[in-house]
């Protein structure tokens, strides 16, 4: 099996024990990796009704056949479990050397069960383990602790780590790389708390397993080269998605205030500009040749590195206004190892539920000094009231109850990212059948939509979803690289079947890709309704803020959505998918997609339509 080692490393944290095993090639080739091949794991292996935080859980490390090649953006990897924030299926990317070091180790996943004694981490070199004491790191924030790992393993080492916020199981805790890349918002840092485990070192020697190695590296380099040539390209290594601000705030979809608005009257204070004005240098995942992690030296005089997501979030949408204060609660959010974008919904939905009455604690919108401080009681659960945002909004408002869902912005128990839906159907949609929960990362469909008719309810939404989850979500997600240099310098496409087949000798039609992304999706929804024990489509809807409290700010103003128009087109996003009305699979899609092996298990939970 060229492309793929073929190769699962099994680590048993209870026991101190591992095993590298194979898998069945037909794994490879349907779900090609990363995503796909956790989601096929986890469905195999993860005992059903698992508590997400108890030893049982399955933690997923998986790359693909294109990670760490010499090609655009290619140092990703996925980290999958069970979520302890949505009780669903849960992930994230991220980039790091440990990528690469896993392609180079030989192994296509690593996963975790079970939970160590003491805290401990993980060295992988070439398959082989070693368990070791990581005490001395336990409660040491991600930069310090890395830094602490690096010393010992190398410069060169992939190191994976928690901070305080995943041994304390905040329930948005990620796991933080090369001190600003951060991966999965589902709660994939609290897993790895939840196991003792602080960090995973990963070190390998080996090479790719490549068909046809010459013609990938010339490819590859073709590929590098279109990307400088790309028009956009200069603009964006001065500004990255920070120029998303700007656009954000021009198109009206800024969050701001909880998103109660689309735009924000500081918003100059916090754009690519003034990003420009305080830039410092910039990082990249390995094998990147347009660099998205833009550093400023924040209002501390540390640094900190920025994009669109946590800016907004941490900006806008709690009402703050100063580029170098928004840096100083994103590095601690990576210093504590929490997400940042639902890090900035809870803060924001602290700011409303104190502005309601709904908790004493007086919490101002932009109040700097209060949300740094709340930061830290979040990130240590020290106080009541961080106790509770530790749990995320949907948790959060279920215990402060009154009218405090309305603004738990969230859907599945993930905070919704960045982008205001009030006028943006299209993109709710995205967000609403997420198989991680309200994520942009999957189909990022909302600039399409403002450049064509962004009222509109049709069914063409619905296809356009589909197409940008099959390409973003599905793909990408599992080949496993960067969308980046596709979406926003407009690389070729093409080009990645073609790189596909100098990895593995397989010729994959484009349809055969849709086929294996349609596929993944499927078996995601899957793993949701055996982990919940049923489905209902409610579970599909966005917040009800976009629906219930129109925009009162900007050209926009008094737009929201419509219910009864919105369930026409999540009904059409079914349709196109072969779900049923409910959003579950029908047995003939199960059935198509080579996916006979839920039918069962489905059908004895919801009954099958066919």
């Amino acid at each position: 099996m060229k492309g793929w080692h073929g190769s699962i490393l099994w680590v048993d944290l209870s026991r101190g024990e591992y095993k590298l095993v194979g898998y069945p090639g037909e794994w490879a080739q349907k779900f090609i990796g990363g995503r796909g091949l956790a989601a096929r794991i986890l469905w195999e292996y993860l005992p059903r009704g698992a508590d997400p935080l108890g030893p049982e859980n399955l933690l997923v490390f998986a790359v693909g056949p294109l990670t760490g090649l010499p090609l655009p953006s290619s140092g990703k990897m996925v980290i999958a479990a069970k979520s302890p924030l949505t009780g669903g299926y849960g992930d994230g990317n991220i980039g790091s050397l440990a990528s690469v070091h896993m392609r180079r180790a030989g192994i296509d996943a690593i996963v975790v069960k079970g939970r160590a004694e003491k805290p401990t981490t993980l060295v992988v070199r070439d398959g082989k383990v070693d368990f070791v004491d990581a005490e001395h790191l336990w409660g040491l924030d991600t930069w310090r602790a890395e830094r602490a790992l690096r010393s010992e393993y190398g410069k060169q080492a992939g190191i994976l780590v928690i901070g305080p916020a995943g041994e304390k199981m905040v329930r948005f805790a990620t796991v933080i790389s090369q001190e600003g890349r951060s991966g999965g918002r589902p709660g994939m840092g609290a897993v790895m708390g939840s196991k003792n485990l602080k960090a995973v070192v990963v070190i390998g020697t080996g090479g790719f397993n490549l068909f046809d190695e010459k013609g990938l590296k010339k490819l590859g380099a073709q590929a590098y080269a279109d990307v400088r040539r790309k028009k956009g390209y200069n603009f964006w290594i001065r500004q990255g998605t920070m120029a998303t601000v700007d656009w954000a705030q021009e198109n009206s979809v800024l969050p701001t205030y909880n998103f109660r608005e689309g735009v924000f009257e500081g918003y100059k204070g916090i754009d690519g500009y003034r990003m420009e004005e305080l830039k410092v240098t910039q990082r990249s995942c390995p094998n990147c040749n347009m660099p998205c992690g833009n550093v400023i030296r924040d209002a501390e005089g540390e640094l900190s590195e920025l994009d669109y997501e946590n800016v907004a979030m941490l900006g806008s949408n709690i009402g703050l206004g100063d580029l170098s204060k928004v840096g100083v609660l994103n590095r601690l959010a990576d210093q504590y190892g929490m997400d940042t974008i639902s890090l900035g919904s809870v803060l924001a939905f602290a700011a409303e539920a104190s502005e309601q009455g709904l908790i004493e604690e007086r919490i101002e919108w932009g109040d700097f000094d209060r949300f740094a401080e709340l930061t830290r009681e979040i990130a240590l659960r020290e106080t009541e009231l961080g106790n509770l945002l530790a749990e995320g909004t949907r948790r959060a408002a279920e215990k402060l109850g009154g009218d405090s869902m309305r603004y738990a912005m969230q859907v599945k128990g993930l905070e919704v990212s960045a982008y205001d839906c009030h006028a943006a159907p299209g993109m709710a949609l995205a967000y609403a059948t997420s198989p991680i929960g309200a994520h942009h990362k999957d189909a990022w469909v909302i600039s399409w939509e403002v450049a064509t008719d962004r009222f509109s309810y049709g069914p063409e939404k619905a296809a356009k979803v589909i197409e940008l989850q099959r390409i973003r979500g599905g793909l990408f997600e599992s080949f496993t690289t960067c969308r980046l240099p596709w979406v926003e310098l407009g690389l070729d496409l093409d080009y990645y079947p073609k790189l596909l087949y100098h990895a593995t000798g397989i010729r994959y039609t484009w349809d055969e890709l849709y086929a294996v992304a349609d596929r993944i999706y499927a078996l995601i929804r899957a793993l949701w309704i055996r982990e919940l024990g049923g489905w209902d489509r409610s579970l599909d809807m966005p917040p009800a803020r976009w629906f219930k409290d129109p925009l009162t700010k900007g050209p926009l103003a008094g737009s929201k959505l419509d219910l009864d128009s919105f369930r026409a087109l999540l009904d059409s996003y079914y349709e196109q998918r072969g779900w049923d009305e409910r959003g579950v699979p029908r047995r003939s899609t199960l059935e198509r997609l080579g996916l006979d092996f839920t039918v069962e298990t489905l059908d004895s939970i919801v009954g099958l339509r066919p």
